[in-house]
């Protein structure tokens, strides 16, 4: 039989342990911190829980009284204008580690219903490929007891860890990580979020909606700068009218506890002051202290590991997956490499990894979805392509549920009007983008999107309306 070892039990790893174990292979799944990875257990599963509680609270907030909503209290006169809707921040990070938990055990329990074995421990490749082609894989238990496995091929899911400043250490208690976050039993009075990738918007976004007063400090010209322009303007914009303090072109140099304070220097000399601070500067590659380069492993300078198409590392017989690669960072393109992986390894038809292709959502208020080619690309002059936005203010279910920020851009071939990309700025664009993601995926055409029946009314009419409109500028021949 088959014998397969894979290091992690993330969405690369336990995807691929599912598809190994399906096709017949003896797996093994060796992880040290619960199946699911950081993915479930300190990322997704618990941010976007997090989010929800945050979500629901906005939609509150920002359209209670423009939907005729009264909600009466005993808040004196002199203070109605006071918040009526509050939150006990411990009972919700409650609830985040109850769901990440189950959420790990279900997946536990579905890994070791396909017949793979989970051992827990932390793994790493021993020396180079036997005669036979086998590979050692030696698991450190966390007694310190070692067992060896050889492995007819191995996957590396390990994914990834917080990176951090050195003059900014996390304490867990006033200077935080994303994976510290949890353990707060208070609400942030005043929150400074040092980072405005996804991960610090979505948590700025997040916190601010629970009640926090939050400082986003950017080190770019705006938030999201690896996103769309359009929508992160739309976001910016957002943040700035519900009253977060957003600080672009500012880079912050270090963190300090000063009493029950945190102080931020920035490098210009400013010093912003704040409850707490999140640290969200990115994220590091799992790949350190594994044995990868002496058994053949190619690492980038990052220390994420080099992978092909259908996710083989430089090493024969050793394959990569997730974070732990640097290829994007999502759990479904993670879980598609372990997959992809196991399909080829195991002699099955199998597709490469087409990043274009790959639908993703930053989960703000509201949320920023993608899929396929991007403005970046066409101003680039990567590709060639016509695009149309269309505001939801024109949208009469946006009217009627107060939705008053976000818009609908595809973007099409000039000639044959082929869907490559499109962009959703709207409350639940990660539902929305799929239509969308269907289109580039499968080469359709704005006219086939254009001439499929939505529902009246509905958000998703927005998304026909757009493609009508290439489709009638393509016929007319305008750029």
């Amino acid at each position: 039989m088959t014998r397969i070892v894979i290091i992690g039990g993330g969405p690369g790893g336990y995807e691929a342990a599912l598809v190994g174990a399906q096709l017949g292979a003896e797996v093994t799944v060796v992880d040290c911190d619960g199946l699911g990875g950081a993915s479930v257990l300190t990322d997704c599963v618990p941010s976007k829980t997090l989010i929800a509680t945050a979500e629901v609270m906005t939609t509150f907030d920002s359209s209670h009284e423009e939907l005729g909503i009264i909600v009466a209290d005993d808040t004196p006169p002199m203070e109605q204008a006071a918040r009526i809707v509050g939150v006990d921040l411990g009972k919700v990070n409650r609830r985040v580690k109850r769901l990440a938990l189950a959420q790990s055990h279900d997946i536990t329990a579905s890994v070791t219903r396909a017949g793979a074995r989970v051992l827990r421990g932390r793994g790493r490749l021993e020396g180079q490929q036997a005669m036979d082609g086998s590979r050692k894989v030696v698991v450190r238990a966390a007694d310190g007891t070692e067992e060896t496995l050889r492995a007819d091929a191995v996957l590396i899911a390990t994914g990834g860890h917080p990176r951090e400043i050195p003059d900014a250490l996390p304490d867990g208690e006033r200077i935080l990580n994303w994976t510290q976050v949890y353990d707060l039993d208070e609400l942030p009075e005043e929150l400074i979020v040092v980072g405005s990738g996804v991960t610090g918007a979505e948590f700025a976004g997040a916190y601010q909606a629970l009640g926090s007063r939050v400082t986003l400090v950017s080190s770019r010209d705006r938030v999201l700068p690896g996103e769309d322009p359009d929508a992160a303007a739309v976001l910016e914009d957002v943040f700035r009218r519900r009253g977060m303090n957003v600080m672009a072109r500012s880079r912050a140099e270090s963190a300090k506890r000063v009493g029950d304070r945190v102080e931020v220097t920035l490098s210009d000399g400013r010093v912003i002051s704040g409850s707490h601070c999140l640290m969200a500067v990115g994220a590091i590659p799992n790949s350190a202290g594994m044995g990868l380069e002496d058994a053949g492993v190619r690492l980038k300078d990052s220390g994420h590991i080099w992978t092909d198409k259908v996710s083989r590392t430089s090493a024969p017989g050793v394959y990569a997956a997730g974070d732990v690669t640097g290829v994007f960072a999502l759990a479904s393109v993670a879980a598609m490499q372990g997959r992809i992986a196991m399909y080829h390894f195991l002699g099955d038809a199998v597709q490469p990894l087409n990043l274009k292709t790959v639908s993703s959502n930053v989960f703000t208020d509201p949320e920023i979805a993608t899929v396929g080619y991007s403005q970046s690309d066409v101003d680039a002059g990567k590709i060639d392509a016509r695009s149309v936005k269309l505001p939801l203010l024109r949208n009469p279910r946006a009217k009627m549920q107060g939705i008053r920020d976000g818009f609908v851009k595809i973007f099409c071939r000039p000639g044959t009007g082929i869907v490559v990309g499109g962009v959703v700025v709207s409350p639940r664009a990660s539902e929305l983008i799929h239509p969308i993601s269907i289109a580039v995926d499968n080469n359709l055409t704005v006219e086939q999107i254009a001439n499929a029946f939505t529902v009246y009314p509905s958000l998703s009419g927005s998304i026909a309306e757009v493609a009508r409109q290439l489709h009638t500028r393509k016929v007319a021949g305008e750029a």
